[in-house]
C-alpha cells in the first residue's frame, strides 16, 4: 500500500529526519501491525517535536508521527480540547 507522505513544516529539515532515511514501511504498518520500530526510531530522531507539532496541526490521522501513534494523538488532542494537561 502506497501512502504519500506530506511535506513537513517549513522550519523542519526532512532530509535530517530519520524516517527520511529509513522508509514509509515503519510509520505507516499494516493495521493491526506494531509500532514498536517507528516509535523506536522516532525517540532518536531531533526532529521529533516538530514532526509531532505537524501531525497536530494537520489533522495526520495515519501512522506514527513524532513518535505517537494515531490513537496516541487523537488522545493527546482530546485532552488538550478538554483543558487537560497533553504533552
Amino acid at each position: 500500500m502506497y501512502i504519500e507522505t506530506p511535506a513537513p513544516p517549513a522550519s523542519a529539515r526532512p532530509e535530517q529526519a530519520l524516517c527520511a532515511q529509513t522508509g514509509a514501511d515503519f510509520f505507516f504498518p499494516e493495521p493491526g501491525s506494531s509500532v514498536r520500530e517507528a516509535k523506536r526510531i522516532c525517540g532518536m530522531c531531533e526532529m521529533r517535536p516538530a514532526c509531532l507539532e505537524y501531525a497536530l496541526a494537520n489533522d495526520e490521522r495515519f501512522g506514527v508521527w513524532g513518535g505517537l501513534s494515531e490513537k496516541e494523538r487523537h488522545l493527546l488532542r482530546r485532552a488538550e480540547r478538554d483543558g487537560r494537561p497533553g504533552r
